[in-house]
């Protein structure tokens, strides 16, 4: 069974991202109700040694921006760290957003079979698109998302399955 790239990249970001935007959301609801500032989440973290909130959507974030790129073969375009809000990193997740967008399926034909360069640990690295983005941009998209999912929750915001989740398509509940 063959499927297309586009259907492994912009579909599951939309989903996954729009489901981030979502959980922020509550974020600031939570923050509301339990009247302190939304803010301090930003700096949250699961461990001390980890990313923090607002580190964990920016890199969910420029997972899924840079890896359309790489696998288009364009410029991946450089964007600054520099959320200082919840707000702040809901219009980084809808600019992520529009960026994926702005591909179309046809931008992503044989990137399976291209080779990807980019620096890991400050060494370059080149691999196939395929495995690229199965062995290293989905896993670590998903577990950049799920990290700030799970400090959230952690911090006492009432999420489910379903916030994470988001919209999955062709489903109904």
């Amino acid at each position: 069974m063959s499927i297309a790239i586009n259907a492994l990249t912009q579909a599951p970001f939309e989903q996954t991202l729009g489901a981030l935007a979502g959980v922020l959301a509550k974020a600031e609801a939570h923050a509301a109700a339990k009247k302190f500032d939304a803010g301090v989440l930003l700096s949250a973290r699961l461990a001390p040694d980890m990313f923090p909130l607002s580190r964990q959507v920016e890199i969910a974030c420029d997972f899924a921006r840079s890896s359309l790129a790489r696998l288009a073969g364009v410029e991946v375009p450089s964007w600054r760290d520099e959320a200082k809000t919840i707000a702040d990193l809901r219009a980084r997740i809808a600019k992520t957003l529009e960026y994926v967008h702005t591909f179309k399926p046809g931008d992503l034909d044989g990137a399976e079979a291209r080779d990807v360069a980019l620096s890991l640990a400050g060494k370059p690295v080149t691999m196939k698109g395929g495995l690229y983005l199965l062995h290293f941009v989905l896993p670590n998209f998903y577990f950049h998302a799920t990290m700030a999912y799970a400090i959230l929750r952690h911090n006492g915001v009432e999420l489910g399955k379903r916030d994470f989740m988001g919209a999955v398509p062709g489903l109904t509940l």
